[in-house]
């Protein structure tokens, strides 16, 4: 008896939609804690494990915690680029009335941000290269904040969050491939290159399984990341060939099978390990000068000050000139509060950070860690916040919408 109600719970905890956020912070919550205590060696020792794979002369060997990085955050921007194609196609991003409000939201959000930890880290050429960590927005933490807010969210919120979100990982995605990449091999990104009309061959042949393009897939991912590109950007690529619909049945959708198949992967296994290995923030010895660091500081400010004013002051400023109009549903005041969730960075900015800072193999006086987490963490608590009053206020009162939208 008492293990089928464990059963149940345990069925009913992953129909929920909040609960990848929660495997998140349990595996941030983890990671710090491995990091504080007696099992420090042993986390440390797991993350520098080499592993190693070689065929004759091609060789890829890199610490556990690179392979993670590189490889299983592969496997997640490979979901990004599949949502990211379904939504231009057939979802909220394929109507362009829908796009102007969370754009100029997604630019205000990533400008800002950037601009506010620039402000603390202009005379530092080293901490400099972190200036793009505050400008991401982690949506399956945000999202998950929005679900505990129950059925009073309105549908029109949640879209236009999730279409700002898609937009902000289109911007960090152009942020990795032209200011996180090393040294060019001109020799692996023509291999990489030669991958495409495969793909292409294949798309347009209406070849239906997924083998053949995960096969290439695997090609460009070891050619990406030989060429110095960074190879979580095979992922996105390799998404955009998947086919969305077969040309003889157009109930057959290769891409929306594959973002089913993927989606539970990614959200209960690929975040969490991620979040173990990149969260386990140490704070034995840690001295003031360490946490009022202008990298800490700046990235936090950035996750909240940045995003609140960028996302918020961008979107009334186009509402205000008559550009768009606010969405039916929501009022000023829950705008802000879902800028506010913007501000949680949490996965994607961990990872902008170690492509930045830990991937360089540079000793530095500071972590960037600690002002990723404090910045998600008040933001996702004062966003809630702001919310649940707007949402829980029957007296709301909307601005007035022009029926026009000005394309």
């Amino acid at each position: 008896m008492q293990n089928q109600r464990n059963s149940s719970f345990i069925t009913e905890f992953f129909r929920l939609e909040s609960s990848g956020g929660i495997l998140l912070i349990l595996a941030a919550l983890v990671a710090i804690v491995c990091a504080n205590t007696f099992l420090s060696p042993f986390y440390q020792l797991l993350l520098t494990t080499p592993v190693e794979i070689r065929v004759g002369a091609l060789q890829i060997a890199k610490p556990l915690l690179l392979w993670i990085n590189d490889g299983l955050m592969a496997v997640f921007f490979f979901l990004v680029g599949l949502e990211l194609k379904r939504e231009l196609l057939e979802g909220e991003l394929s109507d362009k009335r829908n796009i102007i409000l969370p754009g100029v939201g997604a630019i205000g959000g990533m400008l800002v941000p950037a601009l506010i930890y620039l402000y603390f880290n202009s005379d530092d050429p080293v901490a400099i290269k972190g200036w793009a960590i505050p400008a991401a927005t982690d949506i399956a933490f945000a999202l998950g904040i929005l679900t505990l807010l129950g059925s009073r969210v309105p549908v029109s919120l949640k879209i236009f969050l999730t279409s700002l979100a898609i937009f902000d990982d289109i911007g960090a995605i152009l942020i990795i491939a032209f200011f996180y990449t090393s040294k060019i091999s001109l020799s692996a990104l023509l291999v990489v290159l030669l991958c495409i009309p495969i793909l292409v061959i294949l798309n347009r042949r209406n070849v239906l399984s997924k083998s053949p393009y995960i096969l290439i897939g695997v090609v460009m991912w070891v050619a990406t990341l030989k060429s110095g590109v960074h190879a979580t950007l095979a992922g996105v690529l390799l998404a955009m060939f998947i086919p969305m619909r077969s040309k003889d049945d157009p109930d057959v959708s290769p891409l929306k099978s594959l973002e089913h198949d993927l989606h539970s992967v990614v959200a209960f296994f690929v975040l969490p390990v991620f979040a173990f290995a990149n969260a386990g923030i140490s704070f034995s010895g840690m001295s003031a000068e360490q946490l009022l660091h202008g990298v800490p500081i700046g990235i936090a400010l950035g996750l909240f000050f940045g995003k609140q004013i960028g996302v918020f002051g961008l979107c009334w400023l186009f509402i205000k000139l008559k550009i768009t109009n606010l969405p039916s549903g929501m009022n000023w005041l829950s705008l802000y509060g879902t800028a506010a969730l913007c501000g949680i960075g949490f996965t994607m900015s961990l990872f902008i950070g170690s492509l930045a800072f830990e991937e360089t193999g540079v000793d530095l006086l500071f972590d960037e860690r600690l002002g990723i987490i404090l910045g998600s963490i008040v933001s996702g608590v004062v966003g809630y916040g702001i919310l649940r009053v707007s949402l829980a206020s029957s007296r709301s009162v909307e601005p007035e919408r022009d029926t026009k939208v000005l394309d």
